[in-house]
């Protein structure tokens, strides 16, 4: 997957066409992979507990992350034990590898970190998803449900709940890799248990997903923390008379931009990286400002070289309540009940 948004996926204008032949050949093979699974003629993994999958169709960032965070957490109050796999992108790790709230983010990659940090709860990495799910249990025995963090389009993982997290805003010209941003058209949501809608939906949006089970989505911020001294709050108010720079190197920045504004902040200088950026200490530097500002994502790797002056924003998952009775509908055993 790219790691910044390519400009022809914004339509389907000329500067796509050249991808076209591309795109047709990857979603052919994308289909006829997808099709040998469900037929059986690849025969998936099983783990020895049920696995709930947290995808997207769509390359880029649909919210995917706090909502594995709110699911853990959720789970967790429903009385599961979770563990959480992810691929570890950005990392280097060959093989399964743990993942602490200390983890080496360029060992492991950033979003692991921030959700080992986040909940607590055993987090292992690496390319081979049953593999991977197999070493967490064998070292987390406790562990009753595991969540794959991404891996919708993984199918050697044998799943019991597919849970697909769909931003409209990402979809773009809506054409296959790489010509657009679809990992699989956007009718595969149907066969999905699950569907969060982050942001607006279009009817052209829900006729194209058919009467999958659906919840409501949004992002609720918490108060800064410095990254220094996360034990150091404040709130936008104190920051309004401060000359400010925000960065961010996530799949959808300006998402990161729309809730500065919206809590009253206008920093004077708004830098956007590719996701998943490699962030220097000039890309850091305070250039003039007062401080600066930046996602949680992106502070995990930055604490070493972020200037004093550095406040981070935390964002949580506000999902409808019907998400979870869907999910536990899906689970079995005595504790979905």
């Amino acid at each position: 997957m790219p790691r910044s948004t390519p400009f022809w996926w914004a339509t389907r204008g000329p500067l796509a066409w050249p991808q076209l032949p591309f795109a047709m050949l990857f979603a052919w093979v994308s289909a006829l992979r997808r099709l040998a699974w469900r037929a059986g003629c690849l025969r998936a993994q099983r783990l020895p507990v049920p696995v709930v999958v947290v995808g997207n169709v769509a390359a880029g960032g649909s919210g995917k992350t706090p909502v594995v965070i709110w699911l853990a957490d959720a789970l967790r109050r429903r009385g599961w034990t979770p563990g959480i796999i992810s691929r570890g992108y950005g990392g280097h790790a060959l093989v399964p590898t743990e993942v602490g709230p200390q983890g080496d983010p360029a060992l492991v990659g950033d979003e692991p970190v921030l959700i080992s940090r986040r909940t607590g709860a055993p987090v292992w990495i690496g390319r081979d998803r049953p593999a991977v799910g197999r070493a967490l249990l064998a070292a987390h025995a406790d562990v009753n449900v595991i969540i794959s963090d991404d891996g919708l389009q993984h199918y050697r993982l044998a799943r019991d709940v597919e849970i697909v997290v769909l931003d409209e805003r990402i979809l773009g010209n809506a054409l296959p890799l790489p010509a657009g941003p679809m990992r699989e058209p956007l009718r595969r949501v149907r066969q999905a248990h699950l569907a969060i809608l982050h942001g607006e939906s279009s009817a052209r949006t829900r006729h194209a997903i058919g009467k999958v089970n659906t919840a409501r989505m949004s992002l609720a911020t918490g108060r800064f923390y410095r990254l220094q001294n996360p034990a150091e709050q404040t709130d936008a108010a104190q920051l309004q008379s401060l000359m400010l720079k925000a960065v961010a190197g996530i799949g959808r920045p300006e998402r990161f931009f729309e809730s500065l504004r919206a809590l009253g902040l206008t920093p004077r200088d708004m830098r956007a990286f590719p996701d998943h950026h490699a962030f220097s200490a000039r890309d850091l530097a305070l250039d003039g400002a007062d401080a600066l500002l930046m996602t949680e994502k992106d502070a995990i790797k930055c604490r070493a070289i972020a200037p004093e002056q550095t406040w981070v924003l935390p964002v949580d998952a506000d999902i409808d309540a019907s998400a979870l009775d869907t999910i536990l509908e899906h689970l079995h055993g005595p504790k979905a009940a």
